[in-house]
């Protein structure tokens, strides 16, 4: 919350000015920003801080899992975002996707969802590392605050400080994330729309999982993007071409890619756009690509590649409890499968 709080007042006027949405012919919320400038800002980011690889190792481990959810809306009601992360920790799954549309367009609620992943944070650090108290005889044994520990991984006998630690919660962007110049909310808690994650599962030879977030807030990747894409920025060229093998390929998008009924949007990738990213998703290999936006369950099989598109968590779209997350069960003997999980919060409970 105390880092938002200094554009707080700038983008709430910002709001009123701009209070009137702009909605497109088919009746999809358009973005504020554009999203050539989101990927060159996140493109800037990605070079300046390349050295901070993103990684999680599994090897020692026979399975893995990582649970997927869409299109949260978060506005003051935090309770099927809450109910994601407990889920995620309960079941101890490697990360947690979201889809995109994780808040609505008022700046307060960021200030809201970053006091709520600060919170789930520190669950995470106690959780998984063993925390050491700072304080000396004049200190009380223990401490309201997080920042007041030094956090031990016990696998790696590493100590980090809480600033140190993130929580494995990975989101691609969204229209209603960016509306109302929402990108700037948006990129200070997350900093880049589009980005990449491994997970090492074997060190003999070095193979891993590939998690792929791409920037489809705009219904469009842009020509940026594109051009990223064609040098490799995503493709893992850099660990391949020094003899690791990747295995899984996961792509992640908020823009659906296909329709799921005569009574939903179609996607708004230009026709060039969406043969480009299916030859795309076929070039890496993609094992599964997910999709939120349109708030309808779909699932799709074109090649190799299986599309799953999920419906809204949101508890004012889909007030009733219902399967609305997908958990996806990744083995060391190179089996992959996915269930739906259920959600059972409703408003006011």
């Amino acid at each position: 919350m105390k880092k938002l709080y200094t554009i707080l007042v700038v983008l709430s006027a910002i709001v009123v000015l701009t209070s009137c949405e702009k909605v497109s012919p088919i009746g999809v919320l358009v973005s504020g920003t554009g999203v050539e400038d989101r990927v060159k800002m996140s493109h800037l980011y990605f070079l300046e801080h390349k050295l901070d690889i993103k990684y999680h190792d599994v090897s020692d481990q026979d399975e893995y899992t990582f649970l997927v959810g869409a299109d949260s809306h978060l506005t003051t009601d935090v309770g099927r975002l809450q109910e994601m992360l407990d889920i995620g920790l309960d079941n101890d799954d490697l990360l947690y996707a979201h889809l995109g549309d994780i808040a609505d367009t008022k700046p307060e609620y960021y200030v809201t969802l970053e006091d709520l992943l600060d919170d789930y944070k520190w669950k995470y650090a106690k959780k998984n590392f063993k925390p050491r108290f700072l304080g000396g005889e004049n200190y009380p044994n223990e401490v309201d605050d997080p920042n007041f520990y030094f956090y031990l991984d016990t696998t790696r006998n590493v100590e980090y400080t809480f600033d140190e630690i993130r929580l494995p919660f990975y989101p691609v962007v969204g229209n209603h994330d960016i509306t109302h110049n929402g990108w700037a909310l948006w990129s200070n808690i997350f900093h880049s729309s589009f980005y990449d994650v491994y997970v090492i599962v074997d060190n003999e030879p070095l193979t891993f999982d590939h998690f792929i977030f791409i920037d489809t807030a705009n219904g469009t990747l842009g020509e940026e993007q594109v051009k990223l894409i064609e040098q490799g920025v995503l493709n893992g060229k850099n660990y391949t071409e020094n003899g690791y093998l990747c295995r899984f390929t996961f792509v992640f998008s908020h823009t659906n890619i296909f329709r799921p009924s005569s009574l939903q949007f179609a996607s708004t990738f230009a026709r060039e756009e969406t043969f480009f990213l299916l030859e795309q998703f076929r070039k890496w290999d993609t094992d599964i690509v997910f999709c939120g936006h349109v708030h309808k369950w779909d699932e799709q099989e074109v090649g190799i590649t299986h599309y799953i598109t999920l419906d809204s968590m949101s508890e004012r779209n889909n007030p009733k409890p219902g399967d609305y997350l997908v958990r996806v069960h990744v083995r060391k003997d190179g089996t992959l499968s996915w269930e739906r999980v259920h959600m059972n919060y409703t408003p006011g409970s």
